[in-house]
């Protein structure tokens, strides 16, 4: 129960801050067609999973507590694009390449279809 209230306080900051630093950043790439708010999110969010997930491992300084709310919460809510990032590297690191590719694979393109997919049916029900 105090792993689960550790998220979810977790996700509610790491939410928060998405939806800040991602406007901003989208706010000073007024003009551009990429969606640079989100690009800077994922982006940071990977670089901070990494950062902390090689800290622990190396150092042992995160209690399961401590990530609990760090890895899973703050940067859950950040971006789930970290979780998939460390998912992936860590298939690497262990000399699954074949699962690696075929994660990266999957998920962009089952994630495409259904965003697709749950377009197609707003449409089709309301037209």
């Amino acid at each position: 129960m105090t792993k689960s209230l550790l998220v979810g306080c977790g996700g509610f900051l790491g939410s928060i801050t998405r939806y800040l630093a991602g406007g901003a950043v989208q706010r000073l790439a007024e003009g551009s067609v990429l969606p640079c708010g989100t690009l800077f999110v994922n982006a940071t969010g990977c670089l901070a999973i990494g950062f902390l997930s090689a800290l622990s491992e190396a150092r042992g300084v995160l209690s399961p507590e401590a990530r609990a709310f760090l890895l899973i919460g703050v940067l859950g809510g950040y971006t789930t694009f970290s979780a998939f990032g460390q998912e992936t590297f860590q298939l690497l690191r262990g000399g699954e390449m074949l699962a690696a590719v075929a994660n990266v694979l999957l998920q962009v393109l089952i994630g495409l279809g259904a965003v697709w997919a749950g377009s197609a049916v707003v449409r089709l029900i309301w037209g």
